[in-house]
């Protein structure tokens, strides 16, 4: 049993052949081009694929479906994207142009942040369980939520805006437009801000932190900057962890109050952290956490699947829905 899954990105277009045990046979990507016109995307895509079953030795009729991971707000019962700015699709009938070039019986499409929350789900850090949500520190903060064994997408498939929780009210703005979303405190970008502010801080006190020697000697502040200097005793840094800890923990409570899943995982690159932001974040969450003590307690895990969620996620799309 085959199935291709394809992470559509703004940069790149990855895909990858999934067996039954979830694992990629072959794998390959080819420059998205944004800007084109979509029907040229989509024939690459069709390409892609086709070269992906001649590298692996699989027929095309051997493909059982075929999953996509979009960016923005997709319909996968019309398998239209119905937004996304950086392709510049709109409404646009991807699922529907791309059967016309491929012979495989079935297809479908979710949001990439889904799609991965899928992978996890089925092949990762949540395999196993019934209910779960993967959190994603990057750029931004994003996720899906899987409830008895479904995605929840909303009425309008546009659920899973997990960073656009307000978490600071009256706080840092968000790209959203909004103001103290959880993105903006809890991603890569907002614990770099926080390091840099606490970097200007220790300036105009003379104060000395090794934060400051790291960023001379790697030429930027990173989101490793705070967490590296932290492990080696310094203050400063301890400060910075603390700050982005303490609202790290408050989002996951949150989506425990709300959800109680079975297992919440974490990716993106501050996940890079390991076991050690799991050990941070717990006693917060633990302390914080509706029917604690009282309830089987969510476990909090590292996403497994790293790069791959999007085409792992993509593939088994259907799979148990």
């Amino acid at each position: 049993m085959y199935r291709i899954g394809i992470d559509l990105g703004g940069t790149n277009i990855a895909a990858g052949i999934v067996n039954e045990k979830y694992e990629i046979l072959a794998q390959d990507s080819t420059p998205t081009k944004a800007g084109r016109p979509g029907e040229e995307i989509v024939a690459d895509m069709a390409t892609l694929c086709k070269s992906l079953c001649e590298k692996a030795g699989i027929p095309e009729a051997e493909i059982e479906s075929l999953g996509i991971a979009s960016p923005g707000v997709v319909d996968d019962n019309k398998g239209t994207v119905i937004a996304a700015y950086n392709l510049g699709f709109f409404n646009f009938p991807i699922l529907p142009l791309l059967k016309e070039k491929l012979n495989i019986p079935t297809m479908h499409i979710a949001n990439d942040a889904n799609a991965a929350a899928w992978g996890e789900a089925i092949a990762g850090a949540g395999k196993g369980s019934s209910s779960s949500i993967m959190v994603t520190l990057g750029t931004g903060v994003g996720g899906g939520i899987i409830l008895n064994n479904k995605l929840l997408t909303g009425f309008n498939e546009g659920a899973g805006e997990l960073g656009h929780m307000v978490i600071e009210a009256g706080g840092r703005p968000c790209t959203c437009g909004r103001i103290g979303c959880w993105e903006a405190y809890s991603s890569a970008t907002g614990l770099i801000k926080m390091t840099n502010e606490k970097l200007e801080e220790c300036a105009k006190a003379g104060r000395k932190t090794l934060m400051a020697d790291m960023v001379a000697e790697r030429g930027k502040v990173t989101g490793r900057t705070a967490f590296d200097a932290q492990r080696k005793g310094d203050e400063a840094a301890n400060e910075v962890v603390a700050e982005y800890v303490s609202y790290l923990a408050c989002g996951i409570t949150n989506l425990i109050n709300i959800f109680q899943p079975e297992v919440i995982s974490i990716g993106g690159g501050i996940s890079n952290e390991g076991q050690y932001l799991i050990d941070l974040i717990t006693p917060a969450i633990r302390k914080e956490s509706f029917g604690s003590g009282r309830l089987p307690a969510t476990e909090l895990r590292i996403a497994q699947l790293r790069n791959n969620a999007g085409i792992v996620g993509a593939a088994l799309l259907g799979v148990g829905q």
